[in-house]
């Protein structure tokens, strides 16, 4: 269990990811962290960097103990399972890859959670079912968007399969989740994933280790963010700027 959970209240967030975005290139690049004793090592993020050639985009993540080690425990169900993740907020329009323009945060992210499968045109780890591997570290884009009734003030955001405009590799959840199907590299201290993204250089992000939780009830919320285990900048300012790859 995390030491400390950061709530934000709708208000909060909305202002967080404003002064995000007036930070500029002239700050540093990447994100640097202590390590923190209190947070469980394989999600205590000491740092994070972002880069792009255009047209493909690699985020990384450094934590102080071995990256990927923690999953969440199975609860046996859909309702109210768990998820754990490793997320990076960006300031970049959800249109960018396939949602509505303007319909909330884009966030990259590399999820766990072994009591549902969300990729199903996937299979990630080669048993010949495509429905059988949620437990295992996979991608996501999501859009996140305020809501008061998430223990962290934060959900997947809500939507209407067949109505809100979703990638074509959406799983058909009633959730702007997408399934691109880039596997992520997870080895010692370090998560990265390279996904295609155009118009990313020069965006603002920022680096989380987080848990969710699916609504007990099946109802909206549907897919909470419940707390963090950390924040990279410590309070979601998005300080982090995709560069561009050195050749």
């Amino acid at each position: 269990m995390p030491s400390s959970v950061i709530r934000f209240s709708a208000g909060t967030f909305a202002a967080a990811l404003m002064q995000g975005a007036l930070a500029t290139s002239s700050l540093a690049h990447d994100i640097h962290a202590r390590p923190d004793a209190a947070v469980p090592p394989a999600f205590d993020v000491t740092s994070a960097s972002a880069t792009t050639d255009g047209r493909l985009a690699t985020f990384a993540m450094e934590v102080s103990g071995d990256a990927g080690s923690l999953k969440p425990q199975k609860v046996g169900k859909l309702a109210g399972a768990k998820v754990d993740a490793y997320v990076w907020p960006t300031k970049l329009d959800p249109a960018a890859v396939g949602f509505a323009k303007g319909s909330g945060i884009l966030a990259l992210a590399i999820t766990a959670h072994p009591d549902f499968d969300d990729t199903p045109l996937f299979d990630e780890n080669g048993d010949g079912d495509p429905s059988n591997d949620g437990a295992g570290w996979h991608s996501h884009w999501v859009v996140l968007a305020n809501d008061k009734a998430c223990a962290g003030g934060l959900k997947v955001l809500d939507i209407s399969p067949g109505q809100d405009l979703m990638p074509a590799t959406a799983p058909g959840l009633p959730l702007a989740l997408d399934s691109p199907g880039m596997s992520p590299i997870i080895k010692g201290k370090t998560v990265r994933i390279t996904v295609p993204v155009k118009g990313a250089e020069n965006i603002n992000f920022d680096a989380v280790a987080a848990h969710l939780q699916v609504n007990e009830t099946g109802k909206a919320p549907l897919l909470c963010v419940t707390g963090t285990y950390k924040v990279a900048s410590g309070s979601l300012t998005l300080p982090g700027v995709i560069v561009k790859e050195k050749k």
